[in-house]
C-alpha cells in the first residue's frame, strides 16, 4: 500500500483562487466550499526491502476553482455524488447501469 501525504506548499495561483473565501473560512470554522481540485505527485519515498513501512507519495494542489455561487456549488455537489457512486459501484447494480 502507498501512503499519501499532502504537500503544505501553496502555489500562488491556488492561493489567489482561495483568497476571496479566506474570511468566510476564518470566521466560520467548519465552513465548506465546493471546488474542482487538480493534484500532482511531487515526491515519492520508496522503502528498502528490509523495511516494514509503506511507500509514500506526496501530492500538491496545483489547481483549484471554487464555486462562486449557490447554483454552481449545487452542480459540483451533484457531480461529486455521481463520481462517488461510480467509484464505489464495483460489483453493484450501479456498476451494471453505468
Amino acid at each position: 500500500m502507498t501512503t499519501i501525504k499532502f504537500d503544505a506548499k501553496v502555489l500562488a495561483d491556488v492561493e489567489k483562487a482561495i483568497r476571496p473565501h479566506a474570511a468566510d473560512l476564518f470566521n466560520d470554522l467548519g465552513h465548506h466550499v465546493m471546488a474542482i481540485v487538480e493534484i500532482a505527485s511531487v515526491e515519492r519515498t520508496e522503502q528498502g526491502p528490509d523495511e516494514e513501512k509503506d511507500d509514500a507519495v506526496k501530492v500538491r494542489v496545483v489547481g483549484i476553482e471554487i464555486a462562486g455561487d449557490e447554483f454552481t456549488e449545487e452542480k459540483l455537489r451533484q457531480q461529486a455524488q455521481t463520481m462517488y457512486r461510480q467509484r464505489t459501484a464495483g460489483g453493484t447494480l450501479d456498476s451494471v447501469a453505468s
